[in-house]
């Protein structure tokens, strides 16, 4: 078995934290599904995404939130691509996605946090977290006005509404999409969203470290309850980590129902195994032996940094 770095994806042969290593993964996974299709459009939407989270794209601050980063990005966008290579290798008699849909998906997987970049012209906030809470609805905004610039403007309003797949502003049901193959594919985007960054081989470092200081400037960390009272959610970020394995209760029920199971679609990509599964897996046992002890001292993981502020 190959030893997995902490900047690499479920199978250790990806750098998600190199665009250009997950855009030629994402190429050769469409190109063999799809061998006369251009990948003109996937690769301007990496380089896109490359220079947003870099601070080189027109009115947009570098990226500066810690947890929600490129890695996540990309880890997130490459669980997408192997979803749909899974599912379109394993259909028998079921609606196919074809090319068209393939670029959409990931795509709209590349943007689906652009709502943590704050604009230039944004004078109030100080870090990308104080959006936790109006995220997607701005990535929605974005990719209103991003997909008719890159020559897709027939996708714009349905990449709009399948963004929403991947937070909670809007449930799962109440979603407007043209078509149940469009649901399939925002159900594969909101779970490769959760798979994606609970396998991180640094998922329970970055929640103590990175997740929780998001949690606090979104105002998750604490919460008002029916009589005004202020209840505190995580105190800090072992806390945090403490109640992973309860969170995943409700993710697990999050994919299963709401999602439709479409994470088992890894499956087939991977040959049999779901590596994704595996890895949360481990996460989630360990979390559980740490709560047991109350100690995080244990997490000595060092996830990369990826940032790149302003000077």
């Amino acid at each position: 078995m190959s030893y997995r770095g902490n900047d690499f994806d479920v199978s250790s042969k990806f750098n998600t934290t190199d665009p250009k290593v997950v855009n030629d993964e994402i190429d050769r996974i469409y190109l063999e599904l799809y061998p006369s299709a251009p990948t003109r459009l996937l690769d301007k939407a990496f380089q896109d995404l490359t220079r947003l989270y870099r601070g080189e794209f027109p009115g947009y601050h570098p990226c500066d939130t810690a947890y929600h980063d490129v890695q996540h990005v990309l880890d997130v966008t490459l669980a997408m691509a192997r979803l749909i290579d899974g599912y379109e290798r394993g259909r028998i008699g079921t609606e196919p996605f074809g090319d068209s849909l393939f670029r959409l998906g990931v795509i709209t997987a590349l943007f689906h946090d652009v709502g943590y970049v704050r604009e230039l012209k944004d004078r109030t906030s100080r870090n990308g977290a104080e959006y936790t809470l109006t995220h997607v609805s701005r990535g929605s905004h974005f990719l209103k006005d991003y997909l008719p610039a890159i020559g897709m403007p027939e996708m714009a309003d349905i990449a709009a509404e399948l963004i929403h797949f991947t937070g909670y502003e809007t449930p799962v049901s109440k979603i407007k999409v043209p078509s149940p193959i469009y649901k399939l594919l925002g159900s594969m985007l909101g779970s490769a969203d959760i798979i994606a960054q609970m396998s991180d081989r640094c998922y329970l470092e970055k929640c103590r470290d990175r997740l929780y200081p998001e949690f606090v400037a979104g105002g998750l960390a604490k919460k008002r309850t029916q009589d005004g009272a202020e209840q505190v959610v995580f105190a800090s970020g072992e806390d945090l980590v403490i109640k992973t394995p309860a969170f995943f209760q409700g993710a697990s029920k999050r994919l299963d129902v709401d999602l439709g199971a479409s994470y088992k679609y890894a499956q087939k990509h991977f040959g049999g195994q779901n590596l994704y599964l595996d890895e949360v897996s481990k996460n989630i046992n360990f979390a559980q032996e740490i709560g047991a002890e109350s100690d995080t001292s244990v997490l000595k993981r060092k996830p990369p940094e990826t940032l790149k502020l302003d000077s």
